[in-house]
């Protein structure tokens, strides 16, 4: 197959008309990306476990019934005999029981409130996780987003440099056919726009493969038969501060700061819960029940009873649970500390590839200016005879080579600024 054969199928693979904005790349991302279905589904199952930490402090109601078919042989004064004093035997008769039972924790030193309380703290901590998941997912799209908008561009960039190699193309084609150019300038031209043709036909397949993983970005299944519009990030307000004020920033926001320290808040529940466990349970049960031989002529009873239950010593049990406890809780406070630390140098990162991708765009700029000089001066001394193939060649080369970096350096500036705004703790 030709270049062009495969130039003009991967055009058609691509049909124009459908465009896709970052917004809308971002709403499908929040609607339908997995990890951010498993974050939520996440959340609620940490809420569901702190109403299961919290039943024990509410009352109990328990219900029952049983049916029994048995004999009714009884010892009496060392003699077996049954029912209606007649001699033991095998004869069995029916029994109901049917009863009611409800109880209530009245106090257990803490036991199981400090148990309810970390559960609470574990579900907010988890609600921050969630968010925290979201800002990543945001970071992933906006990053395939620009990066499919960056190959987009060098579309355009490969097809103005083939272009160009096929007007001069023409233009030596004429000289050597006047003889005012040698043969080997037809060569070289002929070289240059099939090299070009090769370029195209990559930049297309590059921008197909980036529609691809920004569909995965987004969790989408749906065809890349779209456009990414041509949207860059606008400026954030605070991208020119200092290390120090945007750390403060972030410390206010990251999401993952402030489930680490719901998880410090759950541990010293833990802990308020183990110590507990040195002290007594206070409980209180009532009942009522109606059992007998046949429906229609049972007895009722009720009864009601308070327990006090105090585990004197079960083997230095409650000691290593405490001590257990308290390490976790150092262990958490542990992974704050490091946490912060890094978000430290996720921001100053962020801060200074910004910084440095403004920088790098205003000099880049100013060279593909300069190179579309060149480029213009080259061929006007090739037309004249004053310049050589070799000379347009250089100059064309650099004209694309500058158009390519111009194309690199916005997408590291947008990409800079997405990172920047997760270091932030922004969406």
């Amino acid at each position: 197959m030709s270049f062009v054969a495969l130039a003009i199928l991967l055009q058609a693979a691509s049909p124009a008309g459908k465009t896709l904005t970052l917004q809308q790349a971002i709403d499908t991302a929040l609607r339908q990306q997995p990890q951010l279905v498993a974050a939520r589904a996440q959340s609620e199952a940490a809420m569901a476990r702190a109403d299961e930490a919290r039943a024990p402090l509410l009352p109990q109601v328990n219900g029952n019934a049983s049916y029994q078919r048995r004999t009714t042989n009884q010892a009496q004064g060392g003699t077996l005999i049954g029912a209606g004093g007649q001699t033991a035997s095998f004869a069995t008769s029916d029994f109901w029981n049917f009863g009611i039972t409800a109880s209530q924790l009245i106090w257990d030193f803490g036991q199981t409130s400090g148990r309810w309380r970390s559960a609470k703290a574990n579900a907010a901590a988890q609600e921050q996780t969630e968010r925290a998941n979201k800002l990543q997912t945001l970071l992933n799209v906006r990053t395939a987003y620009f990066q499919a908008r960056s190959q987009k561009a060098n579309i355009n960039v490969a097809k103005e440099t083939l272009t160009n190699q096929e007007k001069h193309l023409a233009q030596i084609q004429g000289f050597v056919d006047l003889g005012t150019r040698p043969q080997i300038d037809l060569a070289q031209a002929r070289t240059d726009v099939a090299n070009a043709k090769v370029q195209l036909i990559a930049a297309e397949n590059g921008y197909a493969s980036a529609k691809a993983q920004l569909n995965q970005a987004m969790g989408s299944v749906e065809g890349t038969d779209y456009e990414v519009a041509d949207e860059s990030p606008p400026a954030l307000p605070d991208e020119d501060q200092t290390t120090d004020a945007l750390v403060q920033v972030a410390v206010r926001s990251r999401p993952e700061l402030a489930a680490l320290a719901k998880q410090i808040e759950a541990q010293e529940a833990v802990v308020s819960s183990a110590k507990a466990n040195y002290g007594p349970t206070l409980g209180a049960s009532t009942g009522f029940t109606e059992a007998g031989r046949y429906l229609d002529n049972m007895a009722w009873n009720w009864n009601a009873q308070v327990t006090l239950s105090w585990p004197i010593f079960q083997g230095m049990l409650v000691p290593a649970q405490v001590r257990e406890a308290e390490a976790n809780l150092v262990v958490a406070r542990a992974q704050r500390d490091a946490s912060v630390q890094q978000l430290r140098l996720e921001v100053e990162q962020a801060r200074l590839a910004v910084r440095s991708a403004k920088a790098s765009l205003g000099a880049v700029e100013e060279a593909l200016t300069n190179a579309k000089e060149r480029l213009r001066l080259a061929e006007g001394r090739y037309q004249t005879g004053a310049g050589s193939i070799i000379e347009l060649g250089d100059a064309q080369i650099a004209a694309a080579s500058a158009a390519a970096q111009r194309v690199a350096a916005d997408y590291s500036l947008a990409t800079a600024r997405a990172q920047l705004l997760k270091a932030l703790g922004r969406e």
